[in-house]
This record gives C-alpha cells, structure tokens and sequence, in this order.
C-alpha cells in the first residue's frame, strides 16, 4: 500500500479488543485503543543476546529500536520488517474477519506471525518476547486487580497465559470513551509464558496517550518526585525462538456475554453453542495457514475489482477502511437464533445499532454477507414494535437507535421529539430493505416487517416532500429545515418500498410508488434549482451546496428517478467547491464526510470525475497530522481531524474508528451490478 495510514490496525475484532499503531513507526509510540487510550503490546527482539524493541515506545529506555525497514498493510494483515545485525524480522498482524463466514468473524482470535531471515549468511540466535499489558481488560489501567493464570493447550503443544479483573463487572456500564471491564485475555505461544509487573510514578491523566493536539488534559511527562504515588502495572507475556519457521502468537479476548439486549445477557455467535475459548485458540493456531489463505484471496480479488471500479487509490481507501468497518460491531444471537449485527457508535455517542450509522455502512456488507445488513435492523424493529415506541411516544416513524452500547434497552440518544430523525431513519431503513431484498433476490425479510415498513412510507409521504426543521444523519451540522437532501431520502425510501411490491408480484404497487418518486424528483429539481445547474442545500437557501449523496441508490438501483441532468449538472458544479482535501459537506463548514464523499463521486458518470473527487481524500489520510483510525469526518484544508468538547462527557471527540466506512465500498458495489432491479 502506497498510502500511509493514519493509525495502522493491529488487533482489530470488536469496539473493545482493538489494538492500533498511531505512528508510522511501530517503536515510535505505545499501541492504543482506538479512543487512543493506552492498549499497550511490547515486542522485544533478541538477536546474539543483544534485545531490540520492534513495537512499542514503553519499557526500558536502554533497549534500542530495530531499525524499521517497511511497513505494509492489506485488508486482513498489516506486516513491519525490520533489520539489524544480519537479520531481517517481520511482524504479521492479522485479525481474519471475514464476513462471510460467521464464526471466523466473531471467533475472538487474532494473530502475530514472526518470522526471521538471515541477510548476512551468518550464524545468528533470533528469539521473540511479547506482552500484553492489564490494559487491554479494564476501562482504565489500575482501575482493579487482576488474576493471571499460565494453560497448557493442545496437549502441552501450546503455551497460554490468561489475565483479567478481579471484579468482572459484566455488562454493567454502558458508554462511549469506555473499555471493557469484564471477561479474560489469553496470549498464546509455543513456546514459554509468564507475567511480570512494572512501577511508575503516577501520570495526571492515566493512560491517555493522544498528540493529536486537541486533549488539553492529556500529560506526557511522568512525576519525578520521591514521594509520587506510585502505580503498578501488570503484564503477560509469551516467548519463543525464532528459527527457520515462523513463531505464531495468538491474541483472544473470551467476554463470555457480549451484549445485553433488552435486559437479557447475549453471547457471541461463536460460543453461542457453549464453545470454550481455549478450543477456539488451538483451533486458531492449526488453522493458521488456511484461514491466512482464505484473507489472502479475499483481499486480492476485492482489491482488484476496486482498481477496476475506482482507480488505485479507491482501492487503498477500501483496504484502509475494511478492518474497522466490520469491527466496530458485534455480532451475537439473540434468543430466537436470529443474527444481531449491532454497530456502536465510535467516538460521537456510543449509540448502538444506530439507523444512520448502519445506513452508510451497508455497501460493503451487501457485497460480502447481507445477512449482517438484516443484523443491523432487528435491533431498530424490536424496539419499534416495543409498547414505549408506539404506546407511551406514539411515534410513527423509525427509531434512530436501540440503546448505548453494549446494552440495548431502547433508544438512548434521546426520547423527546427534537431529538428524533423522523424522515432520516424511515428513508433509511426502506432503502436498507429494497437493497438487502435485490443483493438476497428474496423479499422475505421485508415482508415480514410489511406493516411497519408502510407505516414508515406513509411518514416520507406526508413529511418528505419538504421536511420540518428536524434533525439528520449528519446532526453534527445542527437542525435544518427544508433539507434538499433529506427529501432526496425520502425520494428513494417510498422507492424503496415500490421496489419490494415489485419483487412480491405486485406490479400496481410497485407503479404507484416508483411514479410517487419520479414526481416528488422533478418537483424536488424545480424547488432546489439555484439556476446554474446546481442544487441547494435548503430549498428556502438560494445559492448553497451540499453533497446529494442519498439519491446515489437510484443510480444503483437503475430506477431512472432524477431526471439524468440534474444529476450530470450537479456533479459538475462540485469542482467549484473542491479544496485541497476534499469537497466539503456543504456550505456551512469546509469539513467534510468520507462516506459522503464516495456516494457523492459515485454519482458521477465519467471514471476521471469519480477519481478527481476521490483523490483529495486519498491525500486528506496519507497526510493528516491527526494520527486516529480512519475519520470520517475532517477538515477540508487542513485534513485534520474535526473533534469537538463534549459538555456532557467534559471530553474532547471526534469520529473516529466508525463502521461507516463501509460506505466507502459504494462504488464497488456499483462496479458489481448486484442492485440493478429488473425492470
């Protein structure tokens, strides 16, 4: 990969084990959490009996970094090479979420391959020591105690340290900026394992490591003072020789219960049969090479399709995006063995199962699994047939979530009607049907939810036309009133609904409502005219812009709703508005969304169109100062990071680390033709 990430994933399975490099360096700073909190891995190298750090800042000051040659990342794997002495080490992370196959995507195993090659044609003794600090099982380090126990697996083959908290506050807390604080960590080797501690004067802000210039709380020197408290931090580790075989060493996480859903304690589908952990790791380590293969051809051939579709740079922004997209949920089954694929919201709220967090991701899973699209919805219709939704509100239109991660008790992000996105989640959730019910070729799902899906489209059709001053997807921004793009949903959600009569037979239905749309399109084009072939932002705001990623789908779909110059006009006036890293949002602000961003582009009929709006965010991630997971939403000039001060949290956020850049994926999906319907 030609792009530099802003932050390199590690250890990437679910919103809490997640393990990412900020720095280009893998020795230039601590690993963290995506909220970039301490989640500290050490990789000490010992070559002839000299040590060299090969990952992480912390640790003894005298052991010096192995010169770094290389760092490379894939959609699976990210490798670092380095060299020193003769010998060429590489360090293999791979976290084999492939989301077709359900059990490999919630087995909670990943891997770290280390292999040696000597460049000198000399003798040389190569061995490896990794640990795993007492960060990676609790909210804060030293918030509690810690047990550790040393395994033998697989008859005595492999060796595993297992560590967690003492208290085991299961699924008692619900949070954004929060980690977990139950369930055990296991690192695995063959080889030997163990556990040690290290002391340290105290810090002001415990294990925060940001230098993303936007924490004013954040302190980085560390109190000298004899009588400092002192804090004590635990670690396992596993070692082993590294010969002409590579060394494998696996990360697990066993949370026990995953999710609590609607007051019930869920499990993950991987042990949704009783599974034990300890199986699954030796599983992970005799499968190691088959399951390395299966990613390998994965990311290949979507690698390739994506130049085919976009160019190599979409390509790199896909590989940059997959990881985190698919990990920032989880998966588990609920009671009735129906999949929940439930998506939290990184960094903004922590909201769970958000209708306009799932909507944008959807692209790349409609490729790979749309039985993980269907994962996402079951959360938002349980709650929206719940006696609060419709007996104690009386809303008739779609809940924008079903609680805060990880417990999903009902909508978190706020009950009374301001805080509702009544046209948004209703457009969203009838386009999220008619695309699960086209790539499926089966309308089952959505008939099973006929009722409400009606109900919703009878909200578009009285509300969408010219929508109140509500809020949207993008809420940041602030209320809107006669949002042209929040009626572009609701354009392509009564669509939607047509589209699914359709596919039942019904052909009538399907008429009506598709010409609803074509009508509601070309009034839409008369009111949103600002005359020069572009189109407002608001209906009563002449000469504004704003991206009109919603009617995307109608391309996609090939329903010919928007007369097909609004559509070429529009996109031309986008070059206007184009800064250095990207076109913004709209005209209120110059930063910008990613996910947006490649609807928008996709709209575009000319391949060189498409890269020309993709290659300034190409450049925004390969240059930014703000080293976080992959954002989503930055500055157009600068290609920082947009983070704000939460007065409610008292704590600076930004997304970051969001399954919406599953909709990146958009134009892939495009490239392979599984939306059309049949005309």
């Amino acid at each position: 990969m030609r792009l530099r990430a802003p932050a390199y994933p590690l250890i990437t399975i679910d919103p809490y084990f997640s393990v990412w490099s900020k720095s280009d360096k893998l020795t230039d700073t601590d690993t963290v959490h995506w909220t970039d909190y301490n989640n500290k891995l050490i990789g000490i190298v010992t070559i002839d009996g000299k040590d060299y750090r090969v990952m992480g800042k912390h640790g003894d000051a005298t052991i010096p970094a192995m010169t770094q040659t290389s760092v490379d990342m894939t959609a699976f794997s990210t490798t670092y090479t380095f060299e020193e002495n003769g010998v060429r080490v590489k360090l293999k992370f791979t976290s084999p979420i492939i989301p077709s196959d359900l059990y490999l995507l919630t087995r909670p195993v990943s891997y770290l391959e280390v292999s040696r090659e000597i460049v000198d044609h000399k003798l040389h003794t190569v061995s490896v020591k990794i640990s795993a600090s007492e960060e990676l099982c609790m909210d804060r380090r030293g918030d509690d105690d810690v047990t550790c126990e040393t395994l033998e697996l697989a008859g005595g083959k492999l060796k595993s340290v297992k560590m967690g908290t003492k208290s085991q506050k299961m699924l008692e807390r619900d949070g954004d900026d929060l980690r977990i604080e139950w369930g055990y960590l296991y690192l695995t080797v063959n080889g030997e394992v163990g556990t040690y501690t290290e002391q340290y004067a105290k810090e002001s802000d415990t294990n925060k490591n940001d230098n993303s210039g936007y924490y004013s709380n954040q302190s980085t020197s560390t109190a000298a003072a004899e009588d400092a408290e002192m804090l004590t931090e635990h670690f396992i580790y596993a070692k082993s020789d590294v010969k002409s075989a590579p060394v494998l060493f696996t990360f697990a996480y066993d949370d026990i219960k995953s999710i609590e859903y609607f007051h019930e304690h869920l499990t993950s589908y991987w042990n949704k049969d009783g599974a034990l952990i300890t199986d699954e790791i030796v599983k992970a380590h005799s499968d190691y090479k088959t399951t390395l293969r299966r990613c390998a051809e994965l990311e290949n051939s979507m690698f390739i399709d994506a130049v085919r579709a976009g160019g190599e740079k979409y390509a790199e922004l896909l590989e940059l995006s997959f990881r985190q997209t698919i990990a920032a949920h989880k998966l588990v089954m609920d009671n009735e063995g129906q999949v929940l694929f439930v998506s939290k919201e990184c960094y903004s709220n922590g909201c769970a199962a958000t209708v306009d967090v799932s909507y944008p991701s959807i692209p790349l899973f409609l490729i790979y699994n749309p039985e993980l699209v269907k994962g996402m919805m079951r959360p938002i219709y349980k709650y929206a047939a719940s006696e609060q939704w419709t007996k104690e509100l009386k809303y008739d239109f779609a809940p924008h979530d079903a609680g805060r991660y990880p417990r999903l008790n009902g909508q978190f992000y706020g009950l009374t009607y301001d805080k509702q996105m009544p046209v948004e989640e209703c457009g969203n959730m009838l386009v999220m049907e008619a695309a699960v019910a086209i790539a499926t070729k089966d309308t089952s799902f959505a008939n099973s939810h006929m009722d409400v899906l009606e109900q919703w489209v009878k909200y578009l059709l009285d509300n969408g036309r010219d929508p109140e001053n509500q809020l949207c997807t993008d809420d940041f921004a602030g209320h809107l009133a006669h949002n042209c793009n929040l009626s572009l949903k609701a354009i392509m959600g009564i669509a939607g609904l047509g589209i699914i009569y359709g596919m039942n037979g019904n052909k009538r239905d399907e008429k009506k409502y598709l010409k609803i749309a074509r009508d509601m399109a070309v009034d839409w084009a008369k009111r949103a005219s600002n005359g020069d072939g572009s189109y407002r932002l608001a209906f009563d705001k002449p000469g504004t812009f704003s991206m009109k990623y919603n009617i995307v789908w109608d391309k996609l779909f090939g329903t010919q709703i928007m007369p097909k110059h609004v559509i070429e006009t529009e996109v031309a006036s986008y070059y206007k508005h184009l800064h250095a890293y990207g076109l913004p949002l709209d005209n209120r602000q110059p930063y910008t969304k990613s996910d947006w961003t490649v609807w928008t582009a996709t709209l575009a009929e000319d391949r060189r169109d498409f890269q020309n709006l993709i290659a300034p965010m190409w450049d925004a991630f390969n240059s930014t100062p703000s080293r976080v997971p992959m954002t989503d939403w930055y500055w157009t000039i600068t290609s920082e990071h947009r983070a704000y001060f939460s007065r409610s949290a008292q704590m600076w956020k930004g997304f970051r680390n969001r399954t919406v850049q599953g909709g990146l994926f958009i134009k892939l999906l495009e490239y392979k033709g599984i939306m059309k319907i049949k005309q």
